[in-house]
């Protein structure tokens, strides 16, 4: 795909997570990994803004298991000698509760750190994402958040509509507007998920009584491929309460028959190669090349994949099914 990682950003994203607490939670493992070997003096320091964010993360729940583990053996103290007290038997259960509730949180911390999802990303998660410098118009990539915020949105408005993850097509030249034709970026993809109906992945109403099923499906494009996801993006400046970020939107169009066969309205869009240089470089007097850009995507046909099982749906009905590429 081709451009400069921006260390700055990366080492600025890194720094937000010490104050967030939230690395885990944030940064998938494909974007932790890089740094944990750094090549150069510039990765070295995103390492250590890495680092201090761990520590961040952890820091704050040890000390908690510390201080309520303190007054958990002063209680117990008190408890055992020939005068308990109603305050001991209180501090010892609300240090029993803190206690095992902090150990909770380290264990989820510890989890996050690990988890398998690796290169996976989820709305409100960082994912490396290719623009072009306004500045220079050199191609450069930056950590950005997966939920774009907005030109005049609040982080209040943000929590209120926290939709703007992906960015309908029929809807750039009027919410987007202000991104359309002048923020344009690209990630990288080999698959993506989507959660759809059961009845309607089965083509069927529901029947009296029965509940509607979320079904997780995983869609991949065949033949197989990396696919260049058309993106719009936004850096959000910095306030007294929040440190500056990118974030983008992956935009969305009608979907190809054979994603709506499987029960879902919406597809992303994986641009041609070939038009990537034109799509990061738009001209906002000429949105017409840009909406032929999206109108002519790479041509593959999007295999789709069920779990095994889902929760409390019939196991008859659930199966692994998989449509064969053209």
């Amino acid at each position: 795909m081709g451009g400069t990682l921006d260390i700055h950003a990366f080492a600025k994203m890194m720094e937000a997570r010490r104050f967030t607490g939230d690395l885990f939670k944030v940064v998938p493992k494909a974007m932790r990994e890089p740094f944990e070997h750094p090549r150069n003096e510039g990765e070295m320091g995103v390492k250590e803004k890495m680092l201090e964010a761990y520590q961040a993360a952890t820091l704050a729940v040890e000390e908690e298991i510390s201080v309520q583990t303190e007054r958990l053996v002063k209680a117990e103290v008190v408890l055992a000698s020939l005068k308990p007290t109603k305050k001991a038997e209180n501090d010892k259960r609300v240090a029993t509760n803190k206690i095992t509730a902090a150990r909770e949180k380290l264990d989820e911390i510890k989890s996050q750190a690990n988890a398998d999802g690796y290169g996976r990303m989820w709305p409100g998660q960082f994912a490396p994402v290719l623009i072009r410098d306004p500045a220079t118009g050199a191609r450069m990539i930056v950590p950005a958040r997966y939920r774009c915020r907005l030109p005049g949105w609040t982080k209040a408005d943000e929590i209120e509509r926290p939709g703007t993850y992906n960015a309908r097509k029929d809807k750039l030249h009027t919410v987007w507007k202000k991104l359309f034709g002048y923020n344009h970026g690209v990630i990288v993809a080999r698959r993506f998920y989507e959660s759809v109906s059961l009845h309607r992945l089965q083509h069927r109403d529901l029947v009296p009584g029965e509940r509607d099923i979320p079904v997780e499906i995983r869609f991949q494009p065949e033949p197989a491929q990396e696919m260049f996801l058309a993106c719009l993006w936004r850096y959000v400046e910095a306030t007294d309460t929040e440190k500056g970020f990118y974030s983008f939107a992956a935009i969305t169009r009608d979907p190809p028959p054979e994603v709506q066969d499987a029960g879902h309205d919406r597809c992303i869009v994986a641009l041609k190669p070939e038009n990537i240089d034109a799509w990061l470089e738009p001209d906002p007097g000429h949105l017409s090349a840009m909406y032929a850009i999206l109108d002519d995507p790479i041509d593959a046909y999007y295999q789709h994949e069920l779990p095994e099982r889902v929760d409390d749906a019939p196991a008859a009905i659930i199966r692994r099914s998989k449509f064969d590429g053209r």
